[in-house]
Parts: structure tokens; C-alpha cells; sequence
């Protein structure tokens, strides 16, 4: 198998998968949203919330902030050395105290590590004048197979596309050209040329056009094209390579069953 990194920076990615099956893509995008561990908020204290929002409502949504995690510096926290009871290692807790009138954000959160902290910009609550917010939160790892608020990623792939032209049929008409909804294709010299085919959707708009039944399109079972979308929580280069580590460990436990 081989990997290529086609574009995208620490939110988001485009890489070419080769030499690969459809079986092991899927295992692929499914580890990346079942089993990368990520941080998320589990247990939420209201010492005081005056707002419009239920305190259930409020903690909902405090779950569901991705939150940056360092997953070299954490443990599961029933594989802590604590037992469970929590601390620095398994644990970080976050801070909130806020009056209106104001919009809380996720932002407003303080945490004790500059560099686990929650992704900005989520809007929480917004409190009136008078109104007040005070809690506590605790955050510990925790795998999307658990619940979705631990899934650090959007992911999906397609296979490569594969665009045949047979020129002893084509007729340079044009209208596959015309079809092309995102104008991967252009007439040059009376002969149809294909550029940027990776942006190609497999939509087959063009190969339905064409009459002469010149053009063909299709997917490459053995090469996929896969983007990762990151919640925040970690770079999306650090999700495909933590998916890729658990695919790996899974394996060495089944040769080891066998």
C-alpha cells in the first residue's frame, strides 16, 4: 500500500490511496471515525446557571466542543494509574464563569494548558442581563464508538477515476465537453483532453453524452481518493496516521489469536 498526500493543512486533507482494496479503505475511514481517541467533555458541575438553557441542554453542548488533545500526554481514564478517580493524566478540567449580557462561547472556557485548549468560536448560550454561568467541566478520552462527541473527523473517499477515450470513435463534437459539470474535460487540436481528472465525481455525465460511445469512465478498484476533515481536536495528518497504528495493532492481536 501506498499513501500521497495530495493537498490540505492541519484541518484538512486530500490523499491518494494505492495498491489498496475497497475492504481495507473502508476499514480505513471507519477506524478514523470509531477509533482515533480524541478529548470531549464527560462530566459538567453548574454551580450556578441563571440562563435560558436547562442545565442538561447546556451540558449537551459543552460535550460536543472538540477540544485539542496531545494524545503522548494522556490516558484512557480507566487505564490511569489513578483507578479511575482522575488526575493530570487522564484528566483536564476546564473553567467557566461568565454574566451578561454576552454571547459564552466555546472559547470562554479556560483550561490549566495552553495547548489543550477548545476549539473557538462555538457559540454556547447567550445570557441576558443579570443572567450568570458558573460550572466546571472535566474532559477525558475517550473513541467515537463510544459516542459521536469523541469522532475527531468528517471522512470520505471515492475511487481514482479512470477516463478512456477511444479516438478512432470520437468525433471531437464537444458536448461530453459541455457536460462535464466541473470542466474537467477541453477540446484541443479536434481531440478531447482530460485535466485535473482527481476533481472528477464519477458522475458519468459525459460518457452518457456521448453517442458514439467514445468516452468511458470508471473507478480504479486499487486507488482511492480520501478527505479528512478535522473537528480541530488533531491535525487530520495525525488522524490517518493514528488509524492507521490502530488497523496495525488490531492485526498483530488477530495473528497473535491465530
Amino acid at each position: 500500500m501506498e499513501v500521497r498526500i495530495l493537498d490540505g493543512d492541519d484541518r484538512r486533507i486530500t490523499l491518494l490511496l494505492e495498491r489498496a482494496s475497497p475492504s481495507y479503505a473502508n476499514a480505513l475511514r471507519r477506524t478514523m471515525l470509531s477509533e482515533v481517541p480524541t478529548l470531549a467533555i464527560e462530566e459538567v458541575i453548574i454551580y450556578e446557571n441563571t440562563s435560558s438553557l436547562y442545565d442538561e441542554i447546556l451540558a449537551h453542548r459543552l460535550g460536543l466542543v472538540p477540544i485539542r488533545t496531545d494524545l503522548k500526554r494522556f490516558n484512557f481514564r480507566d487505564e490511569c494509574v489513578c483507578g479511575g478517580k482522575g488526575c493530570a493524566s487522564c484528566t483536564l478540567t476546564l473553567t467557566l464563569e461568565e454574566e451578561g449580557p454576552k454571547v459564552v462561547y466555546s472559547h470562554d472556557l479556560r483550561s490549566p494548558d495552553p495547548e489543550l485548549i477548545p476549539v473557538g468560536g462555538i457559540p454556547l448560550v447567550k445570557l441576558g442581563k443579570g443572567q450568570r454561568l458558573r460550572l466546571e467541566a472535566e474532559a477525558v478520552l475517550g473513541r467515537g464508538k463510544e459516542h459521536a462527541k469523541w469522532q475527531p473527523c468528517v471522512v470520505g473517499y471515492k475511487y481514482y477515476p479512470v477516463i478512456t477515450i477511444d479516438a478512432d470513435k470520437c468525433t471531437a463534437c464537444g458536448e461530453c465537453v459541455e457536460a462535464c459539470p466541473r470542466d474537467l474535460l477541453a477540446l484541443e487540436d479536434r481531440k478531447v483532453m482530460v485535466r485535473d481528472i482527481e476533481n472528477c465525481s464519477l458522475c458519468r455525465a459525459c460518457s452518457q453524452t456521448c453517442e458514439e460511445e467514445a468516452l468511458t469512465v470508471k473507478g480504479d478498484p486499487e486507488r482511492f481518493i480520501f478527505t479528512i476533515e478535522s473537528n480541530g481536536s488533531l491535525p487530520a495528518k495525525e488522524i490517518f496516521r493514528e488509524a492507521c497504528r490502530e488497523i496495525s495493532k488490531k492485526a498483530g492481536k488477530m495473528v497473535s489469536l491465530l
